[in-house]
């Protein structure tokens, strides 16, 4: 089981390692609960830092040669090319659980909240950190289901944080004991971007199973 939401925060780390080894296991960890985010993970990282990287470089020349333009400059130059989110989904088998993590690009994120709600977005330094936990918590569970073997499952929120460029959202399904085929259903940031792709990968059983759904596809299915 995961801590009370009041000390989620708290618990909620990452190891810390240059990104010569970004490969590295044991990317994200929540160390008390034995909840690892698998290794996979952490290679996507290297999308999202290749995104960002890509954005800052195209920022330097978009702005020497338009800046009396510069509206222009800065409606084009704040899009990156690559809109992504990784959905990773791990059986625990000796905890009986589904541990899940989303991670998304921030901007993208915010503006997607923010567009939905109706109100101010800022999950880098928050002024009200549980108004953001109930929007992270609610957009997310519209957007993403998931059934085992058939049947839908309720997920718990566990928290939200930020690396780098992304935020890495958690949740729980609890008393899974075991599990052979699941099914995921995501849409996530189909209402920000059509060019939108969601990664997902499975495992269960050690076994690691992967799709990629480009937009609009939403549906996933892994058999183990």
């Amino acid at each position: 089981m995961f801590p009370p939401q009041a000390k989620i925060e708290a618990k909620i780390t990452h190891n810390s390692f240059p990104s010569a080894v970004v490969g590295c296991a044991n990317f994200n960890a929540f160390p008390k609960q034995r909840v690892k985010i698998i290794q996979s993970f952490a290679n996507e990282k290297i999308i999202f830092s290749m995104a960002a990287s890509i954005h800052k470089w195209l920022f330097v020349p978009c702005f020497l040669f338009l800046v009396p333009s510069l509206n222009l400059v800065l409606k084009d130059c704040t899009l990156h090319p690559y809109y992504i989110s990784v959905v990773e989904i791990n059986h625990n088998a000796t905890e009986k659980t589904l541990e899940i993590s989303c991670k998304i690009f921030t901007n993208d994120f915010e503006t997607t909240l923010e567009k939905n709600y109706k109100t101010k977005v800022d999950l880098v330094n928050p002024a009200d950190k549980s108004a953001m936990d109930k929007l992270v918590s609610d957009y997310i569970k519209k957007h993403l289901s998931i059934k085992a073997d058939t049947k839908p499952v309720n997920f718990s929120y566990v928290g939200f944080e930020k690396e780098d460029e992304a935020i890495y959202s958690y949740f729980q399904v609890d008393n899974v004991a075991s599990v052979k085929k699941i099914d995921v259903t995501n849409s996530i940031l189909h209402d920000f971007s059509d060019q939108q792709i969601n990664i997902i990968h499975c495992t269960v059983g050690g076994k690691r199973q992967s799709d990629k759904l480009d937009y609009p596809k939403t549906e996933a299915s892994f058999q183990f």
